[in-house]
């Protein structure tokens, strides 16, 4: 059965485009859903109107996290941790404690947003990258610190 997908859809296609998929899985659950409609001409006419929708909602999300990316790049954050032998912490940090950081000076970020490769688990500055838009990358100066402000 030919579709119209009302979205993008991973593995599937984009908004718009008119796809091939068996009976079963667009009458059970792309149809339901509301993710595809049948490829009608009538269809065809009420997608680009969708498409349009989708398009200038996806360019004020971009504009939104551009603004944001803008202002996180002047911010820095010091997470203070407990220190054992040779600068490596007790514990780690990591993406949650981050978005708590910057929470706490009202920036709202999304803990799943903030890319770490591996928690971080020694003293110093690292530059983290944080993910606000499906184009727009963000980077965060962390500094991790000596919570009893003395070396060992």
């Amino acid at each position: 059965m030919k579709v119209i997908l009302r979205q993008n859809y991973e593995n599937l296609g984009n908004i718009g485009e008119v796809v091939e998929v068996k009976d079963g899985y667009a009458r059970n659950y792309l149809i339901p859903r509301q993710l595809a409609y049948r490829a009608t001409p009538g269809a065809m006419r009420a997608i680009e109107t969708d498409k349009q929708r989708y398009d200038a909602q996806q360019n004020r999300l971009a504009a939104d996290a551009r603004a944001q990316a803008q202002r996180l790049e002047s911010v820095s954050i010091t997470i203070p941790m407990r220190v054992g032998e040779e600068d490596r912490l007790f514990g780690s940090v990591t993406s949650p404690m981050i978005a708590e950081e910057l929470a706490r000076q009202g920036h709202d970020v999304d803990r799943r947003n903030i890319i770490l490769d591996e928690p971080i688990r020694h003293l110093g500055m690292f530059d983290v990258p944080i993910k606000l838009h499906a184009n727009v990358m963000a980077s965060l100066k962390v500094f991790v610190v000596n919570k009893d402000g003395d070396q060992q």
